[in-house]
């Protein structure tokens, strides 16, 4: 068993596909159209070197402002691999203004700092 996929709504499918490819590196597959639920488009984006994609999804109902905060999954923690690389990409997303919180060891040992998608879903970054 092993996880296949998560999935993250957003507003703008093509700005949050420049997100992951800008400051992740990541592939980005072709659109997908629903026939069945109308407007409804995603794609699958390949982190390098992972075999777990992420699907990001939208809708014409996600820019209506009725989608808010709700029970359920809060981020997404993705593996940069050292102290230095958290460092770095921490400093990138700084200037671009997207840094939620900067650099630090948590109580319970692990590296990281917290950025944020252009819809404000939080990304923990760590070593």
């Amino acid at each position: 068993m092993r996880l296949a996929h998560v999935a993250l709504w957003c507003r703008d499918l093509e700005r949050a596909s420049s997100f992951w490819e800008v400051y992740f590196n990541a592939t980005v597959g072709e659109p997908y159209h629903s026939k069945r639920r109308i407007g409804f488009v995603s794609r699958f984006i390949a982190l390098p070197g992972d075999t777990v994609q992420l699907e990001l999804m939208t809708g014409p109902w996600i820019n209506e402002g009725s989608y808010q905060e709700t029970i359920g999954w809060d981020h997404v923690a993705i593996s940069l691999g050292d102290a230095a690389a958290v460092d770095a990409l921490a400093d990138r997303c700084r200037k671009d203004g997207i840094l939620v919180s900067a650099p630090r060891t948590t109580g319970d040992g692990f590296y990281e700092a917290v950025i944020q998608t252009p819809d404000g879903t939080r990304i923990e970054i760590t070593s």
